[in-house]
Parts: C-alpha cells; structure tokens; sequence
C-alpha cells in the first residue's frame, strides 16, 4: 500500500534548538540532486522584494515567506511534527503507536513541492513553497519533479495498490503509470439527499482514513474492492457511506467517502 498525501499549507516550525536540515539524511536518496537545485532557487527567490508575488502567497504570509532564506539552517522536525492543518490534525501521524508509526513510515508519501516525496520520520524545517509556482530557474514545479518522482514511485506501483489523497495540483507532479493499481479517494457531502464535493472537510475524512489504514488489525488492501472494505469500518461513525466507482478505461478507480 502507497498512501499518498499532500502537504499542509502551513507548517509548525521545530523548536529552536532542534538541529538544522540534513539533506543527504532524508529517505528517497535519489532526489538529492533535484532537491538542491529548488532549495538555492526558492531562497534566492525569498529574498526578492517580489518574493510573495512570484510565490503566489499574500502579503500577510512575508513572514513564512522570508524564512526560507534561511532554510539550510533553520531548525528541522519529523515531517509528521512538521506538516499540520486539518488532514494532518485528523490522520495524527505524530500520535502513533510504534507498531503503526512503523506502517506510516513504509506506507504514507507526503508529495512536496520542495522535497519531491517525504516519509513522515523525515527531518525537515518548515517551508512556504506549493507545488503550482513557476519557479524562477526551476520552471513549473510539477514539471521539474515529474520524472524524479516516477523513477523513485512507480517501481512500488508493480505490487502495491496507490491510495491517493493528493489535491490536483500535487497530483499533476507524477500519476501512477497505466495498469496500475490506483485509487483517488474524494469525499462527498450529503445533505437532503442531494451530494456535493466539498473541500475543507474533505481533507479532514482523508486524513481519518489515513490513520485509519496505519492503525487497523490486518494485512494492508490489495486493491480497490479490498481499500473499500477498509474504509467501510468508518462508516457510521466518521462516514455516511463509501462507494467504489467502475473499472475506467484508464487512470484511477474512484472510492468516494460520503459525509453528512
């Protein structure tokens, strides 16, 4: 199982005294390269006046916005201490058990615009960087990590089924390659009857799911049908339904999680 996620928009910086980033230490090796050239162009870019347009973010984030000049030295924390908001606060990733810490660590990929792909014991600081910016001396970010991330991801696609709980935008950054085993997991609301996508409490349910797979009894599903069976322990509880879409021609299988 290859549980993906996106990142948090905001991140909660390591204490002070917390040792600064290793990049050499971080898992997926290969992506070195790749990391250092977008580390040098986003604290050059930081430190432009023009800094917060060319990143797209509000003037009121300048702050987030000049520490990544200092990045390399800033203080670092597990990824899973790192990455916060509502997908993270629901999956609890900090939280864990050692036996499921150890299933986090195999199974979960946070999908980054800075480091390409992260396992949750990672050491990272915190950033401001999302994976839509045009990047100056980079290019579009996605495009940058397309080809690193499928060398490093899509072997595991051979034999693991890929869960993914990514937004559209750190999805264009690598798809599982046709034949596949991929599901996109999205969360739908019903009220009256009626259902709609929503998107705040959408990254809430995925991240209930995501716990949910790192800390349930069993062997890790196979497949769709198996991930739907899964997640239909959650129902009644944090969910409404689940339903499994149809086999598609091509691309993911869909698995929606209803909520009220």
């Amino acid at each position: 199982m290859l549980v993906l996620l996106p990142p948090s928009e905001g991140k909660t910086p390591a204490p002070a005294a917390a040792p600064p980033l290793d990049l050499a230490s971080l898992s997926h090796p290969g992506l070195t390269p790749v990391r250092e050239k977008v580390l040098d162009a986003l604290v050059a870019v930081s430190a432009r006046p023009d800094a917060c347009d060319v990143l797209g973010v509000s003037r009121g984030l300048v702050d987030e916005v000049a520490r990544n000049v200092v990045l390399r030295s800033a203080p670092a924390a597990r990824a899973s201490r790192v990455y916060t908001g509502v997908l993270y606060g629901a999956a609890g990733l900090d939280t864990l058990t050692p036996a499921a810490r150890a299933r986090a660590v195999a199974s979960v990929r946070v999908v980054s615009a800075l480091w390409g792909v992260l396992t949750v014991d990672d050491v990272v600081p915190a950033y401001r960087l999302s994976m839509g910016t045009d990047l100056p001396g980079i290019g579009p970010l996605a495009a940058a990590w397309r080809g690193p991330l499928g060398v490093e991801l899509t072997q595991r696609t051979e034999d693991e089924l890929v869960v993914d709980c990514r937004s559209a935008a750190y999805r264009a950054a690598w798809t599982p390659p046709a034949g596949a085993r991929w599901v996109d997991v999205r969360v739908l609301r019903e009220v009256d009857g009626r259902r709609s996508v929503v998107s705040h409490h959408a990254k809430h349910t995925r991240g209930v799911l995501t716990r949910h797979l790192v800390t349930r009894r069993g062997r890790d599903p196979r497949d769709a049908d198996e991930l739907a069976h899964a997640a239909s322990a959650l129902v009644g509880d944090a969910l409404h339904a689940v339903e499994l879409g149809p086999e598609p021609r091509r691309g993911a299988r869909t698995l929606s999680l209803v909520v009220v």
